[in-house]
């Protein structure tokens, strides 16, 4: 194994995509990420805390672990210097259920559900039901809190549709709910089947995305002064909220009494109540929130914190106009690289919709089954 030191870590593997397109998990002492889409590569392994990294024998052997120890014995290396250990290699076979707990992971953090692309949701009480019991089968990888070793957490919230899933007509549902009812037994998760939970929206199936898809959109008319298109940065929101496609924030500039706003659409998969979002088009700009449809209205202010006029509205060019939904993340310098990436991930959900593979989670099957 080869270790390079990057910021003050030691790390060793493959470079792997950004986000989205990485799959991330954090084990005690170090993190774990596979590039989504190009899985049969290694991980790239950044070690946290090496010693804390008890499980390592696991994936390189006894004899591999003690060498990498002393190798890495620096506390805190000098970027870019490199250390070898030869003779050392990860197992594929001890990191193959951890590389599907981090696609689990990421199933449930990037999956594009979309009713303009056709994407169906994954149901989450299913796929969370799922990870919890590979998380739980991969305790000994979390001797420490982590940030995905949280099994109750996982189990939490759905009880009450999971259980409400056992008394359908699908035996492996039923299968799961008995299997997660045992482990939220053993964990103490308290009154687990009777914990009321709102049906999300990736429970939906294909008659229900038609309903999504029909949203109305915001709409230019006599009054438009100005109108536009744009796109939700998935690295800028929660998950689950919107809609996946690119293309579907829109908006237009209006006059409200003798100030302009910009009236903002955003289509939604589930409620989008208080998510932030800001227009900017040169010195004028506007700030709200969106309500649970992924409407707002941005009153439209210049320079100088002024309401804009009508008149200044009209000698505006508009065309330069972003809008920005959730976290204030820049993406307008790479915007053709980050949509190319959006449209890989898209490619990636309908390629393992369409054949589901033997590593497949049973949210998946049965999203695919709901595709017809």
């Amino acid at each position: 194994m080869k270790f390079v030191a990057d910021s003050g870590l030691w790390c060793t593997g493959p470079t792997v995509a950004a986000a989205p397109a990485v799959a991330v998990l954090e084990l005690s002492g170090a993190v774990l990420a596979w590039t989504v889409d190009d899985l049969a590569l290694a991980p790239r392994i950044t070690f946290t805390d090496v010693p804390a990294a008890e499980w390592l024998w696991r994936v390189v052997g006894e004899a591999g672990h003690v060498a990498v120890l002393a190798a890495l014995r620096e506390g805190v290396p000098d970027d870019d210097r490199t250390v070898d250990v030869p003779g050392v290699e990860p197992s594929g076979d001890a990191l193959a259920p951890l590389r599907r707990l981090a696609v689990g992971h990421w199933l449930r953090r990037w999956w594009p559900a979309s009713s303009r692309d056709g994407i169906v949701g994954l149901d989450p009480g299913v796929l969370d039901g799922e990870i919890a019991l590979l998380s739980a089968a991969a305790q000994d990888f979390f001797s420490e809190d982590t940030f995905d070793s949280d099994v109750a957490e996982l189990l939490r919230w759905h009880g009450a549709s999971l259980v409400a899933g056992a008394h359908g007509d699908d035996p492996r549902v039923a299968e799961l709910v008995s299997a997660c009812s045992e482990l939220a037994d053993d964990l103490g998760v308290a009154e687990w089947p009777d914990l009321v939970v709102p049906i999300g929206p990736s429970q939906r199936r294909r008659d229900d995305y038609a309903l999504a898809a029909g949203q109305e959109q915001v709409r230019p008319g006599a009054s438009t002064i100005a109108s536009g298109v744009g796109s939700v940065n998935w690295t800028a929101v929660p998950p689950r909220l919107f809609d996946a496609a690119d293309g579907t924030v829109d908006w237009t500039i209006e006059m409200s009494g003798q100030a302009a706003v910009a009236a903002v659409r955003v289509a939604t998969t589930a409620p989008a109540t208080g998510v932030s979002i800001r227009l900017r088009s040169g010195a004028l700009s506007g700030v709200g929130v969106l309500d649970a449809d992924g409407r707002a209205t941005l009153p439209l202010v210049g320079a100088q914190q002024q309401p804009v006029t009508e008149t200044q509205a009209w000698d505006h060019d508009w065309p330069i106009t972003a809008v920005i939904v959730g976290a204030d993340v820049d993406d307008s310098a790479d915007s053709d690289d980050a949509a190319s990436v959006r449209e890989r991930i898209r490619f990636f959900a309908r390629a393992r919709l369409a054949r589901p593979g033997p590593d497949a989670f049973l949210a998946e099957i049965l999203a695919a089954e709901s595709d017809y």
